[in-house]
């Protein structure tokens, strides 16, 4: 980006001076009165050396900034300051990394750059003699300060081969480009904790699109311990990002090669897109942009507009909200579930229960969220889904005793800033089915703090996996009627004209 300001810059001044040049030109014609021929040869002969100059430069300039934008759509842009800043400027037939990250690390490799899945390695063949020979190792995920995950998370090779020696090497391991890009490649892995929504999400899809975002879909994607239901769960998400069909690296036993490559995810925050550290300023709107183009063809097909208008009106032409609630079983369940939906219903809102499981469609799920006007859970991963949730939707995120940290980290902060009416509901101990079992005086109930200060083992094992909720009605009336005024003021009221009874 530096050498593209640069040329703009170099462009300006020069349209500056033919300006001024041509202002000089035009006084001269108007301040004359009456010239000898001399005179006015001389003015022809610097006027036309001003419309050289000119057609000169405009024409210098075009073709720098066009240069400069075939650089950005090839992705040799500056993208390195945002993805891996201590790699920045990285010159061909080099491998830079950055592990400066505390979530992930990120290698860029620059040149010839070839798979090798049989040894878990990916190649950089150069010519430079000044490059290190010191092969780089990096597990291409991002929760890398957690040990126990990143063990199970394969472990890549990025390795300088030299050119000069290219057919040795070659007759030992096969280097021979079996498939060629003339785009760059990102490598990820969709190991570790994958299976779980909300890690597929927050490790995986939203990194891939910070990292990958800027390539404008120009990029191959070559996935570390591949697995095909991901694909088929997340390849309309993925397409958008790619044009490329996702290379499985271990199965694929082909050499692909490319001119670029990025190794490993670059991730901001919890289910977050930061603005300032992505090019072009994008938020994690833009990337819920992305899941309204993979997910609308699909949904174009299910939605019936017609039959969705008559449910969602009253006989007196109202337009109701429409809540989903979306149920769990085992743990964290709402035990008075049916209630809750008779109160919803009684309040005023048509109510959706949305139990998604491993085989539920993803743009149904998509559908049903992207459609409703307020969205209410218990905390835990399918809170994923909120980045399913249209700007300005309610979200009522039910927050079970000892999970408050959690509940705001993971998802109360990400909702505010998707711009959702966010309102975290913070049971009291009597609504834990912890408060039968202990009694109000244990400190499980009474302290939760001391024990979710011993780790992330004693908060699973006591509060996320053994805890149940029975919400008391009348207290959970009032967030519950916030909600259904909000969303009656953000839909409006639609009137249905009725055409005259003329039989009478």
């Amino acid at each position: 980006m530096v050498q593209y300001k640069r040329l703009i810059k170099k462009g300006e001044k020069h349209r500056l001076s033919v300006e001024e040049g041509s202002s000089g030109a035009t006084a001269v014609t108007v301040s004359g009165g009456v010239y000898s021929k001399t005179a006015k040869q001389k003015m022809l002969f610097i006027i036309f050396l001003s419309l050289l100059s000119c057609c000169y430069i405009f024409s210098f300039s075009s073709f720098s900034l066009l240069g400069a934008f075939s650089r950005e759509s090839k992705g040799f842009g500056p993208y390195e300051l945002f993805i891996a800043p201590l790699c920045s400027g990285t010159s061909n037939g080099t491998i830079c990394c950055d592990r400066t990250g505390s979530r992930s690390d990120v290698c860029i490799m620059k040149g010839d750059v070839r798979t090798h899945s049989a040894s878990s390695s990916v190649f950089l063949f150069t010519s430079l003699k000044n490059k290190t020979k010191i092969t780089k190792k990096i597990k291409p995920y991002t929760r890398k300060w957690e040990t126990s995950v990143m063990q199970t998370v394969q472990e890549l090779n990025l390795v300088y081969r030299d050119e000069e020696n290219n057919s040795l090497v070659v007759s030992s391991v096969n280097d021979i480009c079996d498939v060629f890009y003339n785009v760059p490649a990102v490598f990820f892995s969709t190991g570790g904790y994958t299976g779980n929504v909300y890690h597929e999400f927050n490790d995986g899809i939203i990194p891939l699109f910070i990292t990958s975002h800027h390539f404008n879909k120009k990029v191959v994607f070559v996935i570390v311990e591949y697995h095909s239901w991901w694909i088929m769960k997340y390849g309309d998400i993925v397409s958008q990002l790619s044009d490329y069909p996702p290379v499985d690296f271990n199965g694929d036993k082909r050499t692909h090669c490319f001119k670029e490559a990025i190794v490993g995810l670059k991730i901001h925050d919890e289910l977050t897109v930061e603005s300032s550290l992505m090019l072009g300023n994008k938020t994690i709107l833009k990337f819920r942009n992305v899941l309204d183009q993979a997910y609308w063809p699909r949904i174009h097909g299910l939605i019936q507009e017609e039959e969705l208008k008559a449910a969602n009106k009253t006989e007196d032409g109202f337009k109701k909200p429409i809540l989903v609630i979306l149920s769990r079983n085992g743990s964290r369940e709402i035990l008075n579930e049916s209630l809750l939906v008779e109160l919803a219903e009684e309040i005023g809102f048509i109510v959706h229960v949305l139990r998604p499981d491993k085989t539920t469609e993803l743009a149904k799920i998509y559908r049903c969220l992207n459609s409703s006007d307020v969205m209410i859970g218990v905390h835990g991963a399918a809170m994923t889904h909120l980045l399913f949730l249209k700007p300005k939707t309610v979200f009522i995120q039910i927050i079970p005793i000892g999970t408050e940290w959690a509940a705001e980290t993971y998802y109360g902060k990400p909702a505010k800033k998707m711009r959702l009416k966010y309102i975290g509901y913070k049971i009291k101990p009597k609504e834990s089915s912890l408060y039968d079992e202990y009694g109000i005086d244990d400190p499980i109930i009474r302290d939760p703090k001391s024990f979710t200060q011993k780790g992330w083992d004693y908060t699973k094992k006591i509060y996320l996996e053994r805890q149940n909720v029975k919400l008391d009605l009348k207290r959970f009336r009032k967030p519950l009627s916030r909600a259904y005024d909000f969303s009656m003021k953000r839909i409006g009221l639609v009137y249905i004209s009725h055409k005259p009874d003329v039989t009478n």
